[in-house]
């Protein structure tokens, strides 16, 4: 017997076989039916404008619902509108958590959520606390909602002129929602290109995929208090870390392709190409939009855009990667051990042992799975490596930029860049816990030496 999604607590008790839900497991599947489903709206013959494979539509709707962006054909020729709004759908769902739409229509409907229910809304929200779990639905739905709101109202204002009022709206909600869940999917072939020098624009959806890509505790936590002194230490580390990786990448960008004709060297004034290069160093970190040809990027660029995609964004966002509070957890802890001590601070506060160790589990698994990603790759495409190895953290990181790999993948190299975008947008570390079973150990052994580096 299947058990329902949601029960009413009063009920009779399960048996105990059903009240053993794996979360990550269930969240794994949960995005496997979405995607599933998806696949089968977008090979509708009024989904798109010309028939499509069932690789094809299974691709698109797991980038979509990985709010990866990594396409194998073009979103605004080849899907009709239903096509286009079922991929936004999609990018909502995949982007936000089913889990937290789950839980907002269960608290709508007057459900108290059981124990293992809460479980599962834990696992989404990345680990938040059980009593947060149980109203975060709410908060993350209304903070989405009004950070969307916010985008369409000024990127129809700058669409409209160009577009007219139909279109130019519907461009506003397509960018707004890709922007802010950090999924990259565009209506053109060459990404926002066309409005490379358009600060309106390319600020505007630079704002949209930082918020996103900060998270709504980020975020909620700036409207309450809006003082430094005042923020978490986790929050201070976000804000701290993003803002000091978006700068460094937009001044290494910069003096990168400064004088590289086919990216900003074609650019004629240094406020447009400062304008291009910050869009282009920020959104690595999981957006996929490009102002600039990624192809054309010099080396240099693009091996800075493999550390960036790999990093991403905050935890509790709707960006992949491994995480900036892992990356930075991880820098403090090497830090701390050259100077000769064993424990991990911010802002006069330590980390616990389990913290660190899980940073450092989910940067190994991280790697673990992009050595095989792109392996797996190599022995299948016929392509560069630096274009191989770009696409694999592309996918990992749920990207979407692309140096031109995507088009060449075949059909082996779609499947494995389908399990590399679907893992990414769960997490290495959620991938572990769906796979093994976390048991604890009381037992102590002696401690030993062991040589190291």
């Amino acid at each position: 017997m299947t058990a329902r999604p949601f029960d009413l607590v009063g009920k009779r008790p399960e048996p105990a076989n059903q009240r053993r839900i794996n979360p990550p497991r269930l969240l794994l599947q949960s995005f496997l039916v979405l995607i599933g489903l998806g696949t089968a709206l977008l090979k509708l013959p009024f989904a798109t404008t010309s028939p499509i494979t069932w690789m094809e539509a299974a691709f698109t709707a797991t980038s979509a619902v990985t709010v990866t962006g990594l396409v194998v054909v073009d979103t605004g020729t080849q899907f009709t509108l239903f096509g286009q709004l079922v991929i936004l759908t999609l990018i909502q769902l995949g982007g936000l958590g089913l889990m937290t739409f789950a839980v907002l229509t269960a608290l709508a409907l007057g459900f108290k959520l059981k124990l293992k229910h809460q479980l599962v809304a834990q696992e989404a929200f990345n680990d938040i606390s059980l009593h947060t779990a149980r109203r975060a639905g709410a908060s993350i739905a209304g903070f989405a909602l009004t950070a969307e709101l916010i985008g369409i109202v000024i990127l129809s204002s700058f669409f409209v002129p160009e577009l007219g009022w139909p279109e130019g709206i519907y461009h506003a909600i397509f960018y707004t929602i890709s922007a802010f869940n950090n999924a990259g999917f565009a209506l053109s072939p060459d990404s926002l290109s066309g409005y490379v020098t358009h600060p309106g624009i390319t600020l505007s959806v630079t704002a949209l995929f930082i918020a996103g890509g900060l998270g709504y505790i980020v975020m909620m936590e700036l409207f309450e208090h809006r003082s430094w002194r005042k923020l978490s230490v986790y929050v201070k580390i976000i804000l701290g870390a993003t803002l000091l990786l978006n700068i460094i990448a937009t001044l290494a960008v910069l003096a990168l392709e400064f004088g590289n004709p086919e990216t900003l060297g074609a650019l004629d004034s240094f406020t447009d190409k400062l304008l291009a290069a910050w869009f282009q160093g920020t959104t690595p970190r999981t957006a996929g939009f490009n102002t600039l040809d990624i192809g054309a990027l010099t080396a240099g660029t693009s091996v800075l855009m493999l550390l960036l995609m790999f990093v991403g964004g905050a935890p509790n966002s709707t960006s992949s990667g491994i995480k900036i509070s892992t990356f930075v957890i991880l820098l403090a802890a090497t830090r701390s051990f050259l100077r000769g001590n064993l424990k991990v601070s911010f802002f006069k506060r330590s980390l616990s042992q389990e913290t660190v160790l899980k940073a450092l589990a989910t940067a190994t698994l991280g790697m673990a799975i992009i050595f095989l990603a792109v392996f797996s790759l190599s022995a299948t495409v016929d392509d560069e490596f630096l274009d191989i190895a770009f696409e694999a953290v592309s996918a990992f990181g749920t990207v979407g930029l692309s140096r031109g790999t995507t088009g060449e993948l075949g059909t082996v190299g779609q499947w494995i860049i389908m399990a590399v975008m679907l893992i990414g947008r769960l997490g290495p570390l959620t991938l572990g816990y769906t796979l093994t079973v976390r048991r604890k150990s009381h037992v102590q052994y002696a401690t030993t030496e062991f040589p190291v580096g």
